[in-house]
């Protein structure tokens, strides 16, 4: 009876490493079906079904030697990690680096690495486990392991190998580390904010702005304080209740907020992308939980653009606005951290001089609309 394990490793593995190889200029790697001998296999490099050095290597590795030698515990049993201090079988803080890895690995597809498809419908969105495990060049078990929260120790050298296998750039980049370092314990969670009063000197900061809109964000989108043309910004958030005027729970759940923005759809992916960045420090954050939990149950749009694990934190940028009281405007915004206050951040919209755009944005002020 065939292996099924040996099933997996020329079905799976060997494309990947055909493919691979041809990628890194190494030549096409030209394998034949590997048979057991029928006595007991010779040892050195005549066991290797193929030709070549660099051949020798791949069948030599981890993977092949995790395919091929026999299971070392009984079928369906589950292992104890014994990573965490208190030897549970799933240490939680390797499980929201796990989310991250199948997340992005959902949303790369085997031609964007220079992979074959396959023929036939693949049942696995994106990347095969197997198939990353080769690229980044760990097992498929010790890949397993860190998905799944069993392994919270990656090296810097494996994380920097997951992130070249899944392209990822930037921001994205920056979180698969910082996600490594808190699986680790390197690193502590950052701090929550408990205090969300604004002080007095960013108060008399948001009046001094004006006529520009401006507002101020706690880490998790809550709005805190904003100065009059900044509230008229966002018609409709002020008739919710202090404690429910998110700007992403806007975006997705008020009327006025899913017709504000346009295009409506790149606004929200960039606010749930942001989400995403702020909230990998400490992701059971009750404000956070809450909000989320929300949101999945009462918009499929925001499950469904928080299940795909985009990153990214903004600094800045541009926004076009189809506002119901002023017009159609576009206007770019500055983010600027506030120091010592747990994430808050304050938010400044502009438009540029002498357009239509700042026309209608002057009007925003009512000292400058006659309200």
């Amino acid at each position: 009876m065939v292996n099924p394990r040996m099933r997996i490793w020329w079905t799976v593995v060997v494309p990947v490493a055909r493919a691979a190889a041809s990628r890194w200029g190494r030549g096409p790697v030209s394998c034949t079906p590997w048979a057991p001998a029928a006595g007991p296999p010779a040892a050195g490099p005549t066991l290797l079904p193929c030709a070549g050095a660099w051949e020798t290597a791949v069948y030599r590795g981890a993977a092949f030697q995790a395919l091929t030698q026999p299971p070392t515990r009984p079928v369906g049993t589950v292992p104890t990690c014994h990573n965490g201090p208190m030897g549970t079988a799933v240490d939680a803080r390797g499980t929201e680096l796990g989310r991250y890895l199948k997340a992005r690995r959902a949303q790369v597809r085997p031609q964007d690495v220079g992979l074959p498809s396959g023929a036939g419908l693949r049942r696995t969105p994106g990347l095969r486990r197997e198939e990353l495990a080769a690229l980044a060049g760990v097992s498929v078990d010790y890949y397993i392991r860190l998905e799944r929260g069993r392994e919270t120790n990656p090296s810097t050298a494996v994380v920097d190998a997951l992130g070249r296998a899944l392209r990822l750039r930037g921001d994205a980049y920056e979180r698969l580390h910082e996600l490594a370092e808190l699986a680790s314990g390197r690193v502590s969670e950052l701090p929550a904010c408990k205090d969300d009063t604004v002080r007095d000197s960013v108060l008399r900061l948001l009046e001094s702005v004006r006529p520009l809109p401006a507002y101020v964000v706690s880490r998790y989108n809550r709005v805190l304080a904003a100065n009059p043309p900044g509230r008229r910004l966002l018609p409709g958030l002020w008739d919710w209740p202090e404690e429910q005027r998110n700007l992403t729970r806007y975006v997705f759940l008020h009327p006025v907020g899913r017709t504000l923005y346009e295009p409506w759809e790149d606004t929200v992916a960039l606010s749930v992308a942001h989400l995403r960045a702020v909230a990998g420090a400490d992701p059971d954050h009750p404000e956070l939980t809450s909000l989320i939990g929300e949101l999945v149950v009462k918009s499929p749009d925001f499950s469904r653009l928080w299940d795909r694990y985009d990153v990214c934190e903004r600094g800045g940028g541009e926004k076009s606005f189809r506002h119901p009281g002023v017009g159609p405007m576009t206007l770019t915004y500055e983010v600027m951290r506030l120091a010592r206050t747990g994430g808050q951040r304050m938010v400044v919209y502009q438009a540029e001089p002498g357009t239509p755009h700042e026309t209608a944005m002057l009007s925003l002020d009512p000292a400058n609309s006659g309200r």
